[in-house]
């Protein structure tokens, strides 16, 4: 372990929030009837009800879930998009963050970029980005292009995060000027071309993009990104942490922050914010986490990387309490999310409250400020204009 540790900081929890649960059978335990995994209720219901048990950002997976990869590899007949979901999801509440993943392989960054501002827009400033690289044949099948992997996928992933920055940054904060007299919206001078080009070097297929983008910048200027360890080399704002076994999680998690530590970053000594993931199966009204998850194993075996805690509320206290002292925040896959968020909501989260260590919920804050991270202003701004106002929603 390389002995770098947060300051007694209270951390953060997520949440992820998508279909029944990880478990590849979750939707056999679910308390809701079936059709309502695709429709509206079933994501209001659950958003505010971590929103309600203190969570504090909720994240929102994707992909085919059919074939293994993504969401426990369960057997899904559909699914709605995650950005769809979160941008849903984004009036209804008022203090959660909603971080959807969003491929950057298979889909436009330009798309991307403009639903992810909107998605800051809708939500207040709570968005973010939960960066994927898909390595799936599948879909790129669907979308007509040449299948991707291995070390390309990272390279993909890099120039679409690149891309999506400078969009952001192609609108000034003061672009919008709303100049009845004269009938302009905008300034045309504080709209920027990005002029991308993928380099000479990059294995998939080459792009350009010209820019500027077509929505103001978004509230948070830059949305937070979120990404794997070792997927983006340098341009994450949170870094995901996995481990095979809880005892070794903490200790990934302080190796990680040693090799990411710089200095302009709100983690011991500079970097990113380092998160650390875990699968959570909990005793729930009389039965055993280990008898639950076996129960939950007989109909479809669960793997997955992340490390698994299987016991009881209190002992997940104990565990929780520990990683936050070298975690700036934990996510939590929930075996089957009806079940596990009760339990998180009656007994885990009042009691790691009452430890400390955890953030207070701030309404109406910003993905941004729960980070610890400054606004940065725009790239393309000019000399003089470091003392812009923050765009409000006004704007």
């Amino acid at each position: 372990m390389s002995g770098i540790s947060r300051p007694g900081q209270p951390g953060f929890l997520a949440l992820e929030l998508d279909g029944d649960g990880a478990h590849p059978a979750a939707w056999r335990k679910a308390r809701h009837a079936p059709d309502e995994l695709l429709n509206g209720s079933r994501i209001r219901n659950t958003v505010l009800a971590a929103e309600s048990a203190g969570i504090h950002v909720a994240t929102f997976a994707d992909g085919s879930g059919t074939d293994g990869s993504g969401a426990g590899g369960r057997d899904v007949a559909g699914r709605l998009n995650a950005l769809q979901r979160a941008a849903f999801a984004g009036p209804v509440t008022s203090s959660i963050v909603l971080v959807p993943e969003v491929d950057t392989v298979y889909t436009e960054p330009f798309h991307i970029s403009t639903q992810l501002a909107s998605l800051d827009y809708v939500s207040g400033g709570r968005a973010g980005w939960l960066v994927a690289a898909s390595g799936s044949a599948e879909e790129a099948a669907a979308v007509g292009r040449s299948f991707v992997e291995g070390a390309a996928l990272a390279q993909e992933a890099a120039a679409s995060v690149e891309v999506s920055r400078r969009l952001w940054d192609s609108w000034e904060d003061d672009a919008v000027i709303r100049d009845v007299p004269t009938g302009r919206y905008f300034d045309v001078d504080k709209l920027h071309y990005i002029d991308f080009e993928t380099p000479a070097d990059f294995a998939g297929a080459g792009y350009s993009v010209k820019g500027p983008s077509i929505i103001p910048r978004p509230l948070q200027g830059q949305l937070p990104v979120v990404a794997q360890a070792g997927l983006l080399r340098s341009d994450a704002d949170v870094v995901l942490v996995s481990a095979p076994t809880p005892s070794l999680l903490a200790e990934e998690v302080a190796d990680v922050r040693a090799r990411t530590a710089v200095g302009g970053g709100p983690a011991v000594g500079g970097g990113p914010s380092v998160v650390a993931e875990l699968d959570v199966v909990l005793d729930s009204r009389g039965q055993s986490a280990s008898a639950r998850l076996a129960e939950l194993d007989a109909f479809t075996p669960w793997t997955s990387s992340r490390a698994r805690f299987v016991g009881t509320a209190a002992e997940l206290v104990d565990f929780l309490a520990g990683l936050l002292a070298v975690a700036d925040g934990v996510r939590l896959h929930p075996a089957v999310l009806d079940v596990e968020l009760e339990e998180l909501a009656q007994l885990v989260l009042p009691e790691l409250r009452r430890r400390g260590v955890l953030k207070p919920v701030a309404q109406g804050g910003t993905f941004r400020e729960l980070l610890g991270l400054e606004r940065p202003l725009s790239r393309y701004a000019s000399v003089g204009a470091a003392g812009a106002a923050v765009v409000g929603l006004e704007n």
